[in-house]
């Protein structure tokens, strides 16, 4: 079935064929190129896009979520498709509603990705606020994100249950330090598409805020401004130690970072210069983007997982082999 996008409202700027490049940090770019040199990075993409697939994610929210459609939440279907038609993007992705309190949302995927809102998100947030959050996912989708996304959370998934892991000990950690550095810094991009689509920072603030004290009412955009600014300022070494072990496991920046960093865009002039209508077009992207060559790599292991007899029993037969190898004082692998 073929779905009419809406027009966005009069106030509102559309981007006709704007590239991704038009909101991308340059820090989200150097940790991406960081990450592909952490030794035993390809091993890892092997293993985890070998091992899943993209319809077996898809269809764990289509057993336990609720998908969004014209009948099913119209409210976020609307929202939805003119952030859509504002990002000049023809087909839809399916959009799920998920029961988590959490504010909160992702993009999961790689050839076909969907977008998972958490229902506290839904609760929490007003339209324009709202917008800014889908848009922020979509963000993902277009920078070719959601490939990495959905690699770490699987990589934490399976390290947490041990599934036979192809890395262990310093490597397996670099893989996934690695993979969270960018992961919080593909949050600024996105936050900055996010911006773009909702095109009222102060909505994108209000979200923010919310994100980081999960309460409305009483709530001082300002106030909370203001304290962004003081992180910033820093202090002495321990205090910028104590930042970074506090950011050790976490998939986003902390709210303040985010909005100080976005407020740091809109004041440059940039955000001003693509809603003028000064932004790269799509077309001129590079045709050897490394996001597609990732792609394609992911589609090829999955394709071939799929073809495999029961990778399943194989895995479980792989760890149970290495398993009583330790215990005959067998070598590793």
């Amino acid at each position: 079935m073929t779905t009419t996008l809406l027009s966005p409202p009069p106030h509102r700027r559309r981007f006709p064929g704007i590239s991704s490049r038009a909101w991308e940090h340059p820090a989200d770019r150097a940790a991406l190129s960081a990450l592909r040199a952490v030794p035993g990075f390809d091993g890892v993409v092997k293993w985890i896009f070998g091992m899943f697939t993209e319809r077996g994610l898809r269809a764990v929210y289509l057993g336990s979520a609720v998908q969004v459609g014209p009948d099913q939440y119209p409210r976020i279907h609307r929202v939805y498709l003119e952030c859509l038609d504002v990002l000049d993007i023809a087909t839809p992705y399916q959009l799920f509603v998920a029961q988590n309190p959490v504010l909160n949302a992702g993009a999961v995927g790689w050839e076909e990705p969907f977008i998972v809102l958490n229902s506290g998100t839904v609760h929490a947030l007003d339209d324009d606020q709202l917008r800014y959050v889908i848009a922020h996912e979509l963000g993902h989708i277009q920078s070719g994100h959601v490939l990495y996304k959905t690699m770490l959370g699987m990589l934490l998934r399976a390290a947490n249950l041990a599934l036979g892991m192809p890395l262990t000990g310093i490597a397996l950690f670099a893989v996934i330090a690695a993979l969270l550095e960018w992961d919080r810094k593909s949050e600024l991009s996105s936050d900055r598409c996010g911006a773009l689509v909702c095109q009222d920072p102060e909505a994108v603030r209000q979200a923010l805020l919310r994100m980081a004290g999960g309460v409305a009412e009483g709530a001082n955009v300002d106030a909370f401004r203001e304290q962004a600014r003081r992180y910033d300022e820093g202090g002495n070494v321990l205090d910028g130690l104590a930042r970074t072990l506090a950011l050790l496991g976490r998939t986003h920046p902390f709210p303040v970072q985010r909005l100080h960093e976005l407020d740091r865009w809109i004041e440059s002039g940039e955000y001003a210069r693509v809603l003028a209508g000064e932004y790269p077009d799509r077309k001129d992207d590079p045709a050897d983007s490394p996001w597609r060559a990732w792609t394609e790599a992911a589609s090829h292991y999955s394709e071939r997982a799929r073809h495999a007899a029961d990778p399943l029993s194989r895995l479980v037969r792989g760890a149970a082999g290495r398993a009583s190898g330790m215990f005959r004082g067998e070598p590793k692998e």
